[in-house]
């Protein structure tokens, strides 16, 4: 209702906030009360707007809400938005982070439309127009028909203040049309302010004049003062333009009378005096917390002396208990000692029998060696002798041989053998007497 009728949209807030009190609805009483300062805004009524707004941060920030906090710091950007352009970006760029750490499309968007006229009114149009044309995609993306028509509303007035002229009527035409399809009269009133600035620049004085007409009319409907002054203004303006100087003159007059009503009683000063003014009932509260504290200091001194006694028997037992462990290491150390002691032993003479291993090994390779080569000896030397006998004995079968010269040469074999076979025995048993 914002749009079309704020002072609806203070009455159902103000309702929604009486009920959100008696079920103790902690969301519902912030969102009321940032929801009466949207109406205030509307209705020019900064004042209550801000202390509106004050009290839903409090609530948001009691629920650690960070999405009804960044709504919050939108808000209160909006009310810095005419009178202190750094304050205003201060506020939008906070909430404005704490959506992109929220990924919430729709604070994006917002922030995004405010800080873009923070821009235009600080006469930073292509920059103004870089941030109304990501709002402007983000409400594409999110369906906001009443958003999508501010956006084509801020374009059109920045394009005519970049001397777009064609561009800017075409855009506040089309935004015109869409907000009367949607009876949002703030924003249809907004939308002529600009097209009369248009037609008045270009002599087209019945144009302006119906449009200036209107807005005047949906301003007064929707009460707000400062837009009715601006048409005024434009009034003025139109008559100045047509030589009407009698009508210029009154319309002047009545802009003066209203411009010093709102400068009482608006301004960045009595917003700051509240905020300050919620500041101090946030120390007193403070101060009420650090009395009941003390009311328990008593107590918290005797649950600590009884906590470190407890603290110094426990650490005597742990001096104890180091003192013991510190023994016991002591006599582990010693016994550790001890096995490095055997170990050597052991080791040297694990070295000492390797050594007589590795000497009986190398004497025995000797040995068997010897033994290889007189046994090789040995088999050649009977081997003479028995090849012999096996000549004599084919020799005798075919009558070659005489048999008592055969039989003479076989015993003469028969006892190189045998002698070859004691020389063996005797090796074996005496080794030391062949040289073995």
């Amino acid at each position: 209702m914002r749009m079309t009728s704020p002072e609806q949209t203070v009455a159902d807030a103000s309702k929604a906030l009486e009920l959100a009190k008696k079920l103790n609805y902690i969301p519902g009483i912030a969102e009321s009360w940032r929801v009466l300062g949207v109406g205030n805004y509307y209705l020019n009524e900064y004042k209550k707007a801000i202390d509106d707004y004050l009290n839903a941060l409090e609530f948001f920030q009691q629920m650690h809400d960070l999405r009804g906090e960044g709504r919050v710091d939108n808000n209160i950007g909006n009310l810095y938005r005419d009178n202190d352009y750094d304050s205003a970006l201060e506020f939008f760029q906070k909430g404005l982070v704490i959506a992109q750490k929220l990924h919430d499309t729709e604070l994006m968007a917002r922030t995004y439309l405010n800080i873009g006229d923070v821009y235009f009114r600080k006469k930073s149009f292509y920059q103004a127009l870089s941030f109304e044309n990501k709002s402007n995609d983000l409400f594409v993306v999110l369906k906001d028909t009443v958003n999508l028509v501010v956006c084509m509303q801020n374009r059109g007035v920045i394009y005519n203040y970049l001397k777009e002229y064609d561009t800017a009527e075409k855009l506040l035409l089309g935004a015109n049309d869409k907000a009367k399809q949607l009876g949002l009269n703030e924003a249809v009133a907004s939308i002529d302010l600009t097209l009369a600035d248009i037609y008045i620049r270009e002599s087209r004085f019945n144009d302006a004049e119906k449009t200036v007409k209107e807005g005047l009319i949906l301003s007064q409907i929707i009460k707000d003062t400062k837009l009715t002054s601006d048409f005024q203004y434009t009034s003025y303006l139109l008559e100045l333009k047509r030589k009407n100087y009698e009508s210029a003159l009154n319309y002047l007059s009545e802009v003066h009378h209203s411009d010093s009503l709102s400068f009482a009683k608006n301004g960045s000063t009595q917003i700051n005096l509240i905020r300050e003014q919620f500041k101090q009932q946030a120390r007193q509260k403070e101060n009420e917390i650090l009395l009941q504290r003390q009311q328990y200091d008593r107590v918290k001194f005797w649950a600590v002396a009884i906590v470190a006694c407890l603290l110094l028997f426990l650490v005597g037992v742990l001096i104890s208990n180091v003192k013991r462990k510190a023994k016991t290491n002591l006599q582990l150390t010693n016994l550790n000692a001890e096995v490095s002691r055997q170990k050597d032993n052991l080791d040297r003479i694990n070295h000492h029998l390797e050594e007589i291993i590795d000497e009986r090994t190398k004497d025995l390779q000797v040995k068997n060696k010897k033994l290889s080569e007189y046994s090789s000896y040995l088999s050649h030397q009977i081997r003479g002798p028995i090849a012999t006998l096996k000549g004599l004995l084919n020799l005798e079968k075919e009558g070659l041989v005489d048999e008592h010269e055969c039989i003479r040469m076989m015993n003469k074999s028969v006892s190189e053998i045998d002698d070859k076979i004691i020389e063996m025995s005797d090796m074996l048993h005496d080794p030391g007497r062949v040289g073995f």
